[in-house]
């Protein structure tokens, strides 16, 4: 099968949903190699609660794109995007097929579009945005986008967040609409019109259970110290690594402004809310193709590979 021809297959679903599992079985099958598509797997030094596979369980499966970024660098979507296009092409190169897995919607999104020319991201103004997300919801901040750029809030569903802050930031930056740079935009690669999406949808009680469970896991397994030696390197608090899921509260605990079972709770709590949006934010993708159940299921493995090959 020549390059033009080979599926380039993305894994995603919610987090605990089992994506790594059932991306590595996936490969083996295939002859495959895996892009990492997790917006957090990307930082060195960020371990505990990322769940990246330990090389001694990945049976032999190149990974890439994987804990290469130092923890202090605010990786982006669109760096990302085009590491993965010229990832896809590499594997291809040897005749084999590439995998996309991870969680992280809008690096697969960027994949797909790729974002226009745009200013830097301000950190400080992306925190502040975030904060006002995080007390009065992404409704609030689509209403702020609304009143500054009338034309992009119409462009953008209230709740599809990264966009709206996006495009938020830009007018606050540039003062100029996002819409008007939309005609800037790159052209995709060509590997984006093979695309096969396929998601994961476990049942949400389980899934819940397995989230507060990993949690727990997690802070036993030294997540605190590991996120206290980061700050001690000069790791900024509020850096992309450190902001995530998993690592927020704890850096909150060790700043004093939480207890620890409050960060354990608010972790659990905060993880649960993104394994929602997650399956919200694919619902709304096109294309995608659902799977009912966790990847580590022998009939889920079996049914991704039937509708491959289908």
């Amino acid at each position: 099968m020549s390059a033009d021809q080979k599926p380039v297959i993305a894994i995603v679903g919610p987090t605990a949903s089992g994506k790594s599992t059932l991306g590595i079985e996936i490969a083996l099958e295939l002859n495959g190699e895996i892009i990492n598509c997790d917006s957090v797997q990307v930082y060195q030094e960020i371990e505990i609660a990322t769940a990246k596979v330990p090389i001694a369980e990945r049976k032999g499966v190149p990974h890439h794109l994987i804990g290469f970024v130092p923890p202090q660098i605010n990786y982006t979507a669109g760096e990302w995007a085009r590491a993965a296009a010229d990832k896809i092409d590499e594997i291809e190169s040897r005749g084999r097929v590439a995998l996309l897995v991870g969680g992280t919607g809008f690096y697969l999104r960027t994949f797909r579009q790729p974002l226009f020319p745009s200013p830097q991201t301000d950190s400080t103004l992306r925190n502040r945005i975030n904060t006002i997300r995080e007390r009065k919801g992404p409704e609030h901040v689509h209403r702020m986008l609304q009143r500054l750029d009338p034309e992009a809030s119409r462009r953008f569903f209230p709740r599809d967040w990264p966009r709206v802050q996006r495009a938020l930031e830009v007018y606050l930056q540039t003062g100029r609409s996002i819409v008007d740079q939309l005609e800037e935009r790159p052209v995709s690669p060509e590997s984006t019109r093979r695309l096969r999406i396929l998601a994961l949808n476990p049942p949400r009680s389980e899934l819940y259970a397995r989230i507060n469970q990993r949690t727990e896991e997690h802070f036993r397994g030294g997540l605190v110290a590991e996120v206290d030696r980061l700050l001690a390197k000069g790791i900024p608090p509020d850096s992309n690594a450190l902001g995530a899921h998993g690592y927020r509260r704890v850096v909150e605990y060790l700043q004093h402004k939480r207890s620890l079972e409050s960060a354990i709770e608010q972790t659990k709590l905060d993880i649960r809310h993104y394994a929602k949006r997650q399956l919200t934010w694919f619902r709304h993708e096109p294309g995608v193709e659902w799977t009912e159940g966790f990847g580590e299921e022998k009939q889920v493995l079996r049914l991704v590979l039937e509708s491959i090959a289908g």
